[in-house]
């Protein structure tokens, strides 16, 4: 939110930014450290911040345009946000990769537990 009388950011707007900021850099740095309590707590602050973040901008967008300068922060801080996004993404296929390594699926047993065969029926008829 703006003061239409000077132009000043609502302080509210500021915190809001730099509160997802913090919890950015919180987070990246649980991550570098394989924190995984850590991970956790800091991505439900990282909500919690982002949450409360998109309401302030919400209601000040309501009355009017943002400044350029808080616009172009909060595209940064957007693009910080799709960034951990990334990483976590990237973090996550990782560990389900070492995870099928060091426990393999086990392979499709060739009788059900009915003893009957168990077959897969994909489109093809049988005779």
């Amino acid at each position: 939110m703006t003061d239409s009388n000077d132009g000043r950011v609502d302080p509210r707007l500021e915190e809001a930014l730099a509160a997802v900021d913090q919890r950015l850099a919180a987070l990246g740095e649980a991550l570098r450290l394989r924190d995984l309590a850590g991970i956790e707590t800091q991505s439900s602050a990282l909500h919690a911040a982002l949450t409360q973040a998109v309401d302030q901008f919400a209601r000040a967008a309501k009355n009017g345009p943002l400044p350029q300068a808080l616009r172009l922060r909060l595209a940064s801080t957007s693009g910080l946000v799709a960034a951990q996004r990334e990483s976590l993404a990237r973090a996550t296929a990782a560990l389900d990769r070492a995870m099928d390594v060091l426990l393999p699926r086990e392979p499709p047993s060739v009788y059900a537990g009915a003893g009957g065969a168990t077959r897969a029926y994909g489109g093809v008829i049988q005779a």
